[in-house]
């Protein structure tokens, strides 16, 4: 072991709180341990540079990296009914939105913006896990509508990026419906005949991925990401069998043929602005 490496260990377990050195210069990465430094990981696009780990990130920094330089626009998030209700566990659930608030400052956790790749039109949506979760509730319903009609004013396909436990508890089974309601939206956008592309990424599970998750007309995957709809722990108690160690991961999603293809994070800029030609063309000539 070298005496950096030694170092870095060494930083995992010692904050400096000095003011020439402060705690946030690094970063503890969550798939090998190694202590990396925090402008290098962001020059990456918070991807390891050592074990090519995908950090998750949210809907600022997936702007930032896939449209063109200043030509997007976050658009608004629809307004819903708050604690319809009055749901109550060991919080208030208006307790629990503004904590999620406050740490992320966004309102709810699916975020929209309309902006160019590569020159080309775009309405992308992204699932925020920061946000309780990325839980699908009324707020993300909304939004993910929204982001459809939006693509179908802008003549533009819709991208969507997924991060979530599944649907949010404290609303029930209207956290249920916007599983049919996002359904149908797709179909309106398939109906005006424009493209809809899904970015998995960890983690996507439950009801999110029983819903739009899986209606892409291309799937595609970050690596390694977690994508399942019920937990490893479950399906082994109820088929008393053993898993495979890569189930529920991108790469046995692809090798089943359930996803098309699993993409770098600095290549999914290029790869999405490429799909987008391809299927806006087909799109026209059909």
């Amino acid at each position: 072991m070298t005496w950096i490496s030694r170092v870095r260990n060494a930083l995992a377990y010692v904050t400096t709180r000095s003011t020439e050195s402060p705690d946030n210069l690094w970063h503890k990465c969550k798939g090998c341990g190694t202590m990396v430094f925090l402008k290098e990981l962001e020059a990456n696009q918070h991807v390891c540079t050592h074990c090519d780990h995908h950090d998750r990130i949210g809907p600022a920094k997936r702007f930032e990296y896939l449209f063109d330089a200043d030509s997007y626009t976050v658009l608004p998030s629809p307004k819903v009914a708050e604690d319809p209700l009055k749901f109550r566990d060991q919080k208030p659930y208006p307790a629990r939105l503004k904590a999620a608030r406050a740490a992320t400052g966004e309102q709810d956790a699916f975020l929209n913006a309309s902006g160019t790749i590569h020159g080309r039109r775009a309405v992308i949506g992204v699932q925020d896990f920061a946000f309780m979760g990325g839980s699908m509730g009324q707020a993300v319903g909304e939004a993910f509508i929204a982001g459809v009609e939006a693509a179908i004013a802008d003549r533009a396909p819709y991208i969507v990026f997924t991060a979530s436990g599944g649907a949010r508890m404290q609303e029930g089974i209207l956290s249920l419906m916007q599983m049919p309601r996002t359904t149908v939206a797709i179909e309106m956008l398939h109906d005006a005949g424009l493209p809809y592309i899904v970015v998995l990424t960890d983690p996507t599970s439950g009801g999110v991925m029983a819903a739009y998750a899986m209606l892409g007309d291309v799937q595609i995957a970050e690596p390694r990401a977690t994508l399942a709809f019920t937990g490893r722990r479950v399906i082994e108690n109820t088929i008393r069998e053993k898993l495979p160690d890569d189930f529920q991961t991108s790469e046995y999603y692809l090798e089943h043929g359930l996803i098309d293809m699993v993409t770098h994070r600095k290549d999914l800029r290029d790869k999405l602005g490429q799909l987008i030609g391809l299927l806006c063309e087909a799109k026209q000539a059909a």
